[in-house]
């Protein structure tokens, strides 16, 4: 049993970390005086929320700091079937694998001498939320993109289309709907469509979250009931009204690393992503994984964009929506300290409470 500092989603603050025999667990309790310290601090695993599981190597993220993934565009049944085999792992049901070690065991630092199953670096599932297919017009992006997988696109020519494209992805587990709002790469739905998507997704529960590129896209896509943008507007510099209401309504998905760093998108989506934070808007984690050769796990890039837009510090730990470190089911990180950088951060083990 160690004393240790967490991030609860907000703030830091001091409880009791310990293995209870088959896991490390986080208790929200005050530390009894005299106890061990741990060295370092605890936060849960981290959220990307923009990946596309069918175009990368979906097994590594379990050896990454990603707790939890949110896919914007796959075929339903495919990203449905991981999001399943995640959520019925025995680690969640019954405590983390990696802390199973025998009473006796002796370990070091690195987990040496015992099973690789049970060692700090060992395979952890990532929770997995996803949207399903792209909802897009007849001939919309992505439905001429080769890398697009089959069955990873709806194509919607009516309200009747739209209702049932919601209700497939709902049914199938969907957590969010995304719509496909490129006017670079083909058609956009009309107004009335979109809104018939907000619509028919909002009965089931599910936000949209847009893909708006193309001049006007991000402020349509906002106007019209989008919750989320799926990238941070990269096509024109909102003026600062549209950036004030947006800040009031819409949180944007960062993607600033799929810019190539010289680039006038880079510049524009960096320069928005700056003064919407400012403005208090909500700027959440997301690196579009599979875009490009991305990282399977947290990417340093997008840490280092988000950085030069201005966010830092807890700013920053917020936007990767750590997990409930005193959610058994979280995935425990730790970090050398509070100011740490957070490419850092370490899965928690049992060897942390030996040394």
């Amino acid at each position: 049993m160690h004393a240790a500092t967490f991030f609860d989603g907000e703030g830091w603050r001091d409880g009791i970390v310990e293995f209870d025999g088959q896991r490390m667990l986080l208790r929200d309790e005050p530390p009894t005086p005299g106890i061990p310290r741990l060295d370092g601090v605890i936060v849960g695993g981290f959220t990307d929320h923009h990946v596309h599981l069918q175009l990368v190597d979906h097994a590594l993220l379990g050896g990454s700091t990603l707790g939890r993934v949110v896919d914007l565009g796959a075929n339903p049944a495919a990203v449905g079937a991981l999001a399943a085999t995640a959520r019925s792992s025995s680690l969640y049901n019954s405590g983390d694998s990696r802390d199973l070690v025998p009473a006796s065991a002796d370990l070091d630092r690195t987990g040496a001498g015992v099973p690789e199953s049970w060692r700090p670096d060992a395979p952890h599932p990532v929770m997995i939320d996803f949207a399903g297919a792209f909802l897009t017009p007849v001939g919309g992006y992505p439905s001429d993109r080769d890398w697009a997988p089959a069955g990873s696109f709806r194509e919607i020519a009516s309200t009747e289309m739209a209702h049932e494209a919601v209700a497939e992805m709902a049914d199938a587990g969907a957590s969010c709907i995304k719509v496909a709002s490129n006017a670079t790469a083909g058609p956009v739905f009309a107004d009335a469509l979109f809104r018939a998507i907000v619509d028919a997704a909002t009965v089931r529960g599910l936000p949209v979250i847009a893909h708006a590129e193309g001049a006007g896209e991000a402020q349509r896509a906002a106007r019209l009931g989008a919750a989320r943008l799926a990238h941070a507007p990269f096509t024109e510099r909102l003026d600062d009204d549209d950036i004030a209401a947006q800040a009031t309504s819409v949180a944007w998905i960062s993607t600033l690393s799929i810019h190539d760093a010289d680039s006038e998108e880079r510049t524009t989506a960096v320069d928005n992503v700056r003064r919407f934070h400012a403005a208090g808007g909500t700027v959440i984690y997301g690196t579009d994984m599979g875009n490009g050769p991305t990282p399977v796990g947290l990417n340093p890039a997008e840490l280092a964009a988000l950085r030069d837009s201005g966010i830092e510090g807890d700013d920053l730990l917020r936007t990767l929506a750590p997990q409930d470190p005193r959610d058994p089911a979280a995935l425990l990180l730790r970090l050398p300290g509070i100011d740490a950088d957070l490419t850092l951060a370490r899965a928690l083990s049992r060897a942390d409470l030996k040394a």
